[in-house]
């Protein structure tokens, strides 16, 4: 419970803590020039506005905004996604082209995670957009037997404008 409510909590802070890593990293691991430019325009604007799409997602789902925690397919994917990060932002010359490619690749499928789990929260709580109408709503045949109460039959207050050539 607490490591769920911890990452619930990490969640908004990552978004300005690892791509700052990416660019502390650079300079403690002496990564070079073109790497310096990847980091600048690629790396930290991909990080940031990722881990900030995520974060909103899963906030989004009505579980998570009543408990404060994250689920554990949250916990495993984030923990995975944030580790590559921050081996990618360690700059290893022989393993950071797998680091990159397994760091987008987590991503990806976690967006697609929170998405899924968004989905099947709003479906189950019946949020949501209805292709047909729930069996409660729909009439019986005795009820389409017999006559519609016709819109006239209740109280009806009809108020007229004056034109503004009459006032």
């Amino acid at each position: 419970m607490w490591l769920r409510r911890a990452f619930y909590r990490w969640l908004m802070p990552a978004a300005f803590v690892l791509p700052l890593w990416l660019l502390v990293g650079w300079g403690i691991f002496n990564a070079g020039g073109w790497a310096f430019l990847w980091v600048l325009f690629i790396a930290i604007p991909s990080v940031f506005i990722g881990q900030l799409v995520l974060t909103l997602l899963v906030r989004a789902r009505a579980s998570v905004r009543e408990t404060r925690m994250v689920s554990w397919w949250d916990v495993l994917g984030f923990t995975v996604w944030h580790a590559l990060t921050i081996a990618v932002g360690c700059y290893p010359q022989a393993w950071f082209p797998l680091l990159l490619t397994g760091a987008i690749v987590v991503a990806l499928a976690m967006f697609w995670l929170t998405l899924a789990q968004l989905w099947n929260e709003a479906r189950s709580t019946g949020v949501g957009i209805r292709l047909t109408p729930p069996a409660a709503q729909t009439p019986t045949e005795a009820e389409m037997g017999r006559p519609r109460r016709a819109p006239a039959d209740g109280e009806v207050f009809v108020i007229r404008e004056k034109p503004a050539s009459e006032r």
